[in-house]
C-alpha cells in the first residue's frame, strides 16, 4: 500500500529569520484594484512558486483571445520535437479565407496566399489575427480539429482540469472553451520555462510590420511597465475583457491573470497595479538551488534504498516587505518510489510554509539514477525491511 511520507526538513530558513506574528500582507500595502475592476484576479510569484493574490483563481470564465497563447504553446511544442518548422511556407485555403474574413482581427490573408510560419506566429502573438491562428493549425496538422485536440491533450498534462478548449483562436463557440487563472499561469509557465528562445522571439512586441501596414499589440504592460514581456489579451462582447500578463525583474519573474474585466481601461488598470504591487509589497529572498539536496525519499525494488532529492531549479521565497517570517517546510510524496527512477524525475514535493501564508509546494526531483534491484540487492532489502 502507498503512503503519504512526510519529512520534517527546515525552520526559520531565512537570514536572520525570528518567530513573528503572522501580517495580512494587504495590510502592509493594500491592492489597489477592486472587485468590480477585475472580478477574476491572480498574480503568481513563479520564481518562488507562490500564490501573492487570488480572486477567483479556480472560477472558469470565457478567455476570449487568450486562448492563443495555448495555440502557441502547441505551436512551440512541435517545433521543438522538429514537426514545424519557423521557415514554412503554408498556403492559405479558399474556404479559410472566406471563413476568417473581417472577424475580428486578421492578416488579411487571401486564398492561396504563402505565409511564413514565422510570420503566423507573430501575427497571432502580437497582432492575435484570428486567421493566422488557423493557418498555422490546418498547415500543421491538417485542421483546426486535430489542432485543438492537441491543446486540450497539452492542457491535461500541464494539469489544466478547469479548462477545455474547442477554438484555434478565441472567436465565440458558445461558451465551450473555457479556463481558470489558475491553469492559465500553468500555461503560461511552460511557454516561459520549456520554451525561453521561442518565447523571447514572438512575445513582447508592442507592434508588428505587415503588408506595409504597423499592427499594435493590445498587451497593456509590454513596452509600458519595465520587465513586461507577455503575454496575451482577449475581448468579446461575452466574455469582457481578459489577459494572461508576465513580467520579469532582475531575475523574478511573475505571471498575472485578469479575467471578466468590463473595460479596457480597467483591464489595462488592474494588470499594471497588480504587477507593480508584486514587485513593491514583497521582497525576493533567495532559498533553494538545485545543488543542495533536501533529503530523501525511500525507493521501492531498487538497487538502493533512497534516493537524494532536490529542487529543479532554483527558488526563491516572497515575503512581505519588511518582515522576517518563520518559514517550515517538509517533503511530501506517494511511496515509496518504485525502481527504476531516472535522475531528474519528479519524485515529490517540498511543501513550504510561510507564517501568515497558505502553504505552496515546490516539485522535487531525483538527483540520482536508481536502477531495478537485482537478486542480492532483493535479498539484502528483504531482511533490512522490518528494521527500516
Amino acid at each position: 500500500m502507498n503512503h503519504r511520507h512526510a519529512l520534517l526538513l527546515i525552520a526559520a530558513l531565512l537570514p536572520g529569520a525570528a518567530a513573528s506574528r503572522s501580517v495580512a500582507v494587504e495590510a502592509l500595502q493594500p491592492l489597489p484594484v477592486p472587485a468590480a475592476q477585475a472580478p477574476i484576479l491572480l498574480l503568481v510569484d513563479l520564481s518562488a512558486g507562490q500564490t501573492l493574490f487570488a480572486r477567483g483563481a479556480e472560477q472558469p470564465f470565457l478567455p476570449a483571445s487568450m486562448t492563443k497563447a495555448m495555440t502557441m504553446l502547441v505551436a512551440f511544442d512541435l517545433i521543438r520535437a522538429g514537426r514545424l518548422s519557423e521557415d514554412a511556407m503554408f498556403t492559405v485555403r479558399p474556404e479559410t479565407a472566406a471563413r476568417l474574413s473581417g472577424k475580428g482581427t486578421t492578416l488579411w490573408l487571401q486564398p492561396g496566399e504563402q505565409v511564413r510560419v514565422g510570420d503566423l506566429l507573430h501575427g497571432i502573438a502580437t497582432a492575435s489575427a484570428n486567421d493566422a491562428a488557423m493557418v498555422l493549425a490546418e498547415g500543421a496538422l491538417g485542421s483546426d480539429a486535430a489542432w485543438i485536440a492537441a491543446m486540450n491533450a497539452r492542457a491535461q498534462a500541464l494539469g489544466m482540469t478547469g479548462s477545455s478548449f474547442a477554438s484555434v483562436n478565441g472567436l465565440p463557440d458558445g461558451g465551450k472553451t473555457r479556463v481558470t487563472a489558475r491553469d492559465m499561469v500553468r500555461l503560461a509557465q511552460a511557454l516561459i520555462v520549456d520554451h525561453p528562445e521561442l518565447y523571447r522571439r514572438y512575445f513582447g512586441p508592442r507592434e508588428m510590420d505587415w503588408k506595409g501596414q504597423k499592427l499594435a499589440s493590445r498587451n497593456p504592460i509590454a513596452g509600458v511597465l519595465p520587465g513586461a514581456d507577455g503575454i496575451k489579451t482577449g475581448h468579446t462582447r461575452e466574455a469582457g475583457y481578459t489577459f494572461l500578463g508576465a513580467v520579469e525583474r532582475n531575475g523574478r519573474r511573475l505571471v498575472l491573470v485578469v479575467g471578466k474585466a468590463p473595460t479596457e481601461a480597467d483591464r489595462a488598470r488592474a494588470a499594471r497595479e497588480v504587477a507593480e504591487w508584486g514587485y513593491a509589497a514583497w521582497d525576493s529572498r533567495p532559498f533553494l538551488t538545485p545543488d543542495w539536496t533536501v533529503g530523501a525519499v525511500r525507493v521501492q525494488g531498487g538497487d538502493a534504498r533512497s534516493v537524494p532529492v532536490a529542487v529543479a531549479q532554483p527558488f526563491a521565497l516572497a515575503v512581505p516587505k519588511g518582515h522576517r517570517p518563520r518559514v517550515s517546510a517538509r517533503i511530501v510524496y506517494t511511496g515509496p518510489v518504485r525502481a527504476p527512477v531516472g535522475k531528474g524525475q519528479l519524485v515529490g514535493g517540498l511543501e513550504v510554509q510561510i507564517d501568515g501564508q497558505p502553504p505552496h509546494y515546490l516539485p522535487l526531483v531525483a538527483r540520482e539514477a536508481v536502477g531495478k534491484a537485482g537478486p542480492i540487492d532483493r535479498l539484502v532489502n528483504g531482511l533490512l525491511g522490518p528494521f527500516q
